[in-house]
C-alpha cells in the first residue's frame, strides 16, 4: 500500500472541510450564533493541520496509485472527513455522543439521511446548513470517485463505460485536474440552476439552500421535520419532482440535452429509467392515491432519497424499497444494484432462454440498443453486484435484529442503509428512533451506509489484495 500517495490524495479532500467550517463561521458571525463559533474553529484548525500534515507527508512521492490503493483512498475519505465533520455535532449544545455525531455526519457525506436527531426545529441552525452541507460535498466527492476511480480499467464494477461519460483519458495529471474541475462547475451550475427554482417559486432562502444541498445529491437530510411545511403549491412540488428527476438521471444529462444529435445516443439508459417511472407512476395511480404524491415517491425511490410529502403509512412501502433497491443511472449519485445491471441479467437471461427454444435465433447483445455490447465480464459482474448486495443485505438485518427492534424492521432499515436512502413514511420507518439503537448497530450502519456507496465488492477487492496475494 503507498501510503504516501494515498496521503497526498486523502489531504486534497480534507481542505474542502476548512472552506465549509469558514463558511458557517461567517454564518454564525452574521446571524448571531457565537455559541456555534467555538465548534466550527476546532473544526477548521483540525481539517488544516490533518490535511496540511498529509499534504506535505506526501507530496514529493510519485503520485500514480494502483487500484486498490484509490478503493483504500475512498474509505479514508469517507471516514476522516467523516470525524471531522462529526465535531460540531459532538460540540453542540444538542449533548450528541461521539458515536451519534458520527453516525450523523456519515449518513450525510453517502447521503443517506439517518438522523439521531428527534426533531430538527429545535437544532442551531448553523448545525443544520451543516450537515445539509456535508451531503452537497459527499455528492460531490461520489461524483470523482466515479469518474476517476471507478472508471478504471482495471476492474470496472461500476460499469461506467457502458453508459456515456464526459473525456475518460487520465493519463496525465492535466487531465485529472480537467476533469475534476469540469465535474466542480457542472455540479455546482446543477446546484445554482436548483437553488434559483426553489427560491423563484416562494421557499424560504434558507430551506431553498438546504434543500438544493439535498436534491442535488439525492441526500434525505430536511431543514424541517415535515417536507409538508416547505412544499404547498402544485409549482413547488413540480419543481421537486424536476428536481428529484434530475438526481437519478446521468450527471452528463444536462449537458449533452442540446445536442439533438447525441442526446439519445448517449442518454438511452435515462429514457429507460424515465419511461420505467411512468410505468410505475400509472400502476400506482390507480390506486386513488394523489397524483403529485405518486411522482414524488417513484423519483425520490429511484433516486435513492426518500424524502416525501406523504404524512401516513402506506401499503406500497415494499413497492417502494423495490425501486430504491433499482436505483437509478450509472453516473449519477444513487446507489441500490442500478437499473443497468437488472437490464443486462434481464436481458441475458432470456436470451439463454430463447437459445433453448430456438438454437439458431441472432440474439441482440447490445445494452439500450446502443452501440455498446454486453461482454461476458459485464454479466459477471452484474451478477456478482447482485449477490454481493443481498450479501450485505443478510450480514446487516441479522445485525440490526439482534437490537430487538423486529424482523421487518431490521430488513427495512438495511435496504434503505445498503440504498443510502432516508426512513420516510413511504417505508414505514418515519419514527424510528436512531440514538436508542446499540453502538453496535450504529456502527454497523455506519459501515453499511459506506459500503452501500462503495458496494462490497470494493472490500472483495482489498482484501484479496493483503490475504491472496498472488
Amino acid at each position: 500500500m503507498n501510503l504516501k500517495s494515498i496521503s497526498f490524495y486523502l489531504s486534497l479532500f480534507i481542505f474542502p472541510v476548512s472552506i465549509l467550517s469558514f463558511v458557517n463561521i461567517l454564518y454564525s458571525s452574521y446571524f448571531d450564533y457565537f455559541l456555534s463559533i467555538e465548534s466550527y474553529l476546532t473544526t477548521l484548525v483540525a481539517s488544516l493541520l490533518s490535511a496540511s500534515g498529509l499534504y506535505f507527508f506526501g507530496k514529493n512521492v510519485d503520485r500514480k496509485i494502483s487500484f486498490i490503493d484509490q478503493l483504500i483512498l475512498v474509505i479514508f475519505i469517507y471516514l476522516i472527513v467523516g470525524i471531522l465533520a462529526s465535531l460540531p455535532f459532538y460540540m453542540s449544545n444538542s449533548q450528541v455522543t461521539f458515536i451519534n455525531a458520527l453516525f450523523e455526519s456519515i449518513s450525510g457525506l453517502t447521503g443517506t439521511g439517518f438522523s439521531t436527531f428527534k426533531t430538527v426545529k429545535y437544532l442551531d441552525p448553523t448545525l443544520i446548513l451543516w450537515r445539509s452541507s456535508f451531503q452537497w460535498l459527499g455528492g460531490l466527492y461520489f461524483l470523482i470517485f466515479l469518474t476517476l476511480i471507478f472508471s478504471n480499467k482495471s476492474f470496472n464494477y461500476k460499469m461506467t463505460n457502458l453508459t456515456f461519460i464526459s473525456e475518460s483519458n487520465f493519463n496525465s495529471e492535466e487531465s485529472v485536474k480537467g476533469n475534476i474541475l469540469k465535474i466542480l462547475i457542472f455540479y455546482c451550475i446543477l446546484s445554482f440552476a436548483i437553488l434559483i427554482l426553489l427560491s423563484f417559486s416562494d421557499i424560504r432562502l434558507f430551506n431553498s439552500l438546504n434543500l438544493t444541498m439535498t436534491l442535488v445529491s439525492a441526500g434525505g437530510f430536511l431543514p424541517t421535520d415535515n417536507l409538508n411545511d416547505i412544499f404547498s403549491t402544485k409549482l413547488q412540488k413540480i419543481i421537486l419532482i424536476f428536481s428529484l428527476v434530475l438526481s437519478f438521471l446521468n450527471f452528463y444529462f444536462l449537458f449533452n440535452l442540446f445536442n439533438r444529435k447525441t442526446f439519445i445516443k448517449n442518454h438511452r439508459e435515462d429514457i429507460y429509467l424515465l419511461s420505467i417511472s411512468i410505468i410505475f407512476v400509472l400502476i400506482i395511480y390507480f390506486n386513488n392515491f394523489d397524483g403529485f404524491n405518486i411522482i414524488i415517491n417513484v423519483v425520490s425511490s429511484l433516486a435513492n432519497s426518500g424524502i416525501t410529502l406523504i404524512e401516513d403509512n402506506n401499503n406500497f412501502s415494499l413497492f417502494f424499497l423495490f425501486l430504491t433497491i433499482i436505483g437509478g443511472s450509472l453516473i449519477s449519485n444513487t446507489s441500490g444494484i442500478k437499473f443497468s445491471r437488472f437490464y443486462i441479467l434481464l436481458k441475458i437471461t432470456s436470451a439463454e432462454i430463447l437459445k433453448l427454444i430456438s438454437p439458431n435465433s441472432i440474439i441482440n447483445k447490445t445494452i439500450f440498443n446502443s452501440e455498446n455490447k454486453i461482454t461476458d465480464e459485464n454479466v459477471k459482474i452484474s451478477f456478482l453486484i447482485f449477490i454481493s448486495f443481498f450479501l450485505s443485505l443478510f450480514i446487516l438485518s441479522s445485525c440490526l435484529v439482534f437490537d430487538e427492534i423486529g424482523f421487518e424492521s431490521s430488513f427495512k432499515l438495511a435496504i434503505l442503509a445498503l440504498t443510502n436512502t432516508v426512513n420516510s413514511e413511504i417505508y414505514g420507518l418515519e419514527n424510528f428512533a436512531f440514538a436508542n439503537l446499540l453502538i453496535s448497530s450504529k456502527i454497523s450502519l455506519i459501515i453499511f451506509m459506506i459500503i452501500g456507496k462503495i458496494e462490497l465488492i470494493s472490500i472483495f477487492l482489498i482484501l484479496k489484495k493483503f490475504f491472496f496475494k498472488d
